[in-house]
């Protein structure tokens, strides 16, 4: 049986681990937690020790505790150690070498695989420092899944939300399962994502209300899963996942370009809001505005990305294209399949709230041989659904 050794930090988010340690005992993984003193602030030492089936270790200093199990042999006693949440402190404390309580201590003593799943308010995630640990810690070796972006308990709005534990789940599940839990291993995926920005004259621009979200959330999920991922992004402002190769763009003939120069590849996932169209001609200045009516503004077409892809000599061997839509989802879907010549097209209902720009999706996955509809999901976990799905057809 593999078994997880679970460090719960303190924070909001610690009722999660609750969640997270639920599930991993269904799917027969042995649980022992450590809880900090913080963590128990939120959770209750009996209600995790009564999920996890196991007792709970939260004191360095416990004579009895030291006796039956020592801090070395519990930093070493499982074949992963998760920390969820992992808090800003936990965090600093780990990538800096500190060890003044059992977590930290745990932490600096092992040498088994670690999993964070960071959880803290917006701008302690984005703090100069915070980043820096985040970087070191990759360095390290240790892996992460989220951030994820949404309210917070704090009445703030951004990235900082623990990812949810079916996500934390997934993650630790494809840790486990070692090269097993790769099947994407020596593929390479281009996933595009984000707007793209068409320029009418050095001040003003065509664009549309793409986050990246779901596009970032896909190239982590590949990556996750073993693939070499090139993410060709339109302006965003969210952070490359580890391990992506992110390439930055602004037009849709610039998106197109870098997909190009990105082939081979085996999968490509066209996830960007490319605009359709761009003007006809850029004014090399600022346009004034005067006393008359409004400057015409003249529209060509842009190019077509994901049937240029669909139809190169080059072309990958799966295309999936995304479908965003307000009305009539499934049947402009199963159009735009025919027309672009792609294998799959994901469709979404962009007039549902928290979808476009938002942090939730509901999907459908139309392919000749049918339509697959999905539940409302966080956007991560629609990405990792979306990956295994991929490995499974590639398989």
């Amino acid at each position: 049986m593999k078994r997880v050794l679970l460090i719960v930090g303190g924070g909001i988010a610690a009722y999660k681990a609750l969640e997270l340690a639920r599930l991993l005992r269904k799917a027969g993984i042995g649980v022992r937690p450590i809880l900090t003193r913080a963590g128990a602030q939120f959770v209750t030492p009996l209600s995790l020790s009564a999920i996890c089936e196991d007792k709970v270790y939260s004191d360095l200093f416990s004579l009895t505790d030291e006796a039956e199990m020592g801090h070395i042999e519990l930093s070493r006693s499982a074949d992963l150690i998760v920390v969820a949440p992992a808090t800003a402190d936990l965090m600093a404390k780990a990538a800096n070498g500190l060890a003044d309580d059992l977590a930290s201590t745990t932490l600096l003593a092992t040498d088994t695989p670690v999993l964070m799943a960071p959880a803290m308010n917006v701008r302690m995630w984005t703090h100069p420092a915070t980043r820096r640990n985040l970087q070191t810690l990759k360095a390290d070796g240790v892996s992460f899944v989220g951030p994820d972006e949404g309210p917070m308990a704090c009445g703030e709005f951004g990235e900082g939300r623990l990812a949810e534990p079916p996500a934390i789940f997934e993650a630790i599940q494809a840790m486990l399962a070692g090269d097993a839990g790769r099947p994407l291993a020596g593929r390479r995926a281009i996933v595009t994502a984000g707007p793209t920005v068409e320029p009418i004259d050095p001040v003003r621009f065509l664009s549309n209300h793409s986050s990246g979200r779901q596009g970032y959330a896909i190239a982590e999920a590949l990556g996750r899963l073993g693939a070499e991922v090139i993410l060709v992004s339109g302006p965003t402002a969210l952070a490359a996942p580890a391990g992506v190769t992110r390439v930055n763009v602004q037009t849709a003939r610039d998106m197109l370009a870098a997909c190009e120069a990105a082939l081979p590849a085996d999968i490509a996932v066209c996830v960007a809001a490319v605009a359709d169209w761009r003007p006809d001609g850029t004014g090399l200045s600022k346009i004034k505005k005067g006393d008359g009516p409004a400057p015409p503004l003249t529209l060509v077409e842009n190019p077509d990305i994901l049937a240029t892809l669909s139809r190169s000599d080059r072309r990958p061997r799966l295309v999936i294209g995304f479908a965003a839509e307000t009305n009539d989802v499934e049947a402009y879907a199963q159009a735009k399949l025919e027309k672009k010549g792609c294998d799959w097209i994901v469709a979404n209902d962009v007039s549902q709230p928290g979808v476009m720009g938002g942090t939730e999706n509901t999907v459908a996955i139309v392919s000749a041989q049918g339509i697959e509809r999905w539940e409302k999901a966080p956007k991560g976990e629609v990405a990792l659904r979306l990956a295994r799905r991929i490995a499974e057809e590639l398989k």
